[in-house]
């Protein structure tokens, strides 16, 4: 009895926080759809606010990192923006949403990740697109075991500038 009693309180507990959350995030939410008119009806976890027309915003999560809604050769999907990462890096779901075919790369780079070496594929993607930015010819790689494609420098390295201030990254073009 009381087993299902903690079950019942954990179950309600978490919807609870889920809608505590989603009704604090909701204009973020609703606003990724105006920023990236092409994105299916899930939201980044930081959707973009743009301040002029060459400036884009992103809020930090609470554990400090932020994560963008972009599109990728057409495909939407979540990136963790990575200063740390010398090229843009997917995984092969991601490289395969994205219309890249494991089949015709070639795993013959060693990258040092946070995790220690792994094998990397190099490859060029057609077109990145942040918002009203786009980025075209953009170096990546794929990584065998990489959980959430990861936006590089080899991305963000094309923009003017980008700052993290107050809890938010600044990207400007």
């Amino acid at each position: 009895m009381i087993g299902w009693a903690l079950k019942q309180a954990l179950l309600w507990g978490g919807i609870a926080l889920l809608l505590i959350v989603f009704l604090d995030e909701r204009p973020a939410l609703f606003s990724a759809f105006e920023a990236l008119p092409a994105a299916p009806k899930a939201a980044p976890a930081s959707s973009p606010r743009p301040l002029r027309n060459a400036e884009l915003v992103f809020r930090a999560d609470r554990s400090g990192h932020v994560v963008v809604g972009a599109v990728v050769n057409g495909a939407f999907m979540h990136m963790l923006v990575d200063t740390g990462s010398t090229l843009v890096a997917l995984g092969p779901r991601a490289a395969a949403a994205a219309g890249i075919s494991l089949e015709d790369l070639s795993f013959s780079a060693r990258v040092a990740t946070a995790a220690g070496p792994v094998a990397a594929a190099p490859f060029r993607l057609r077109e990145i697109r942040l918002g009203a930015f786009s980025a075209y010819d953009v170096r990546a790689e794929v990584l065998r075991r990489l959980p959430i494609p990861l936006l590089g420098m080899s991305f963000l390295g094309r923009l003017k500038s980008y700052e993290m201030r107050g809890g938010a990254l600044i990207l400007k073009w």
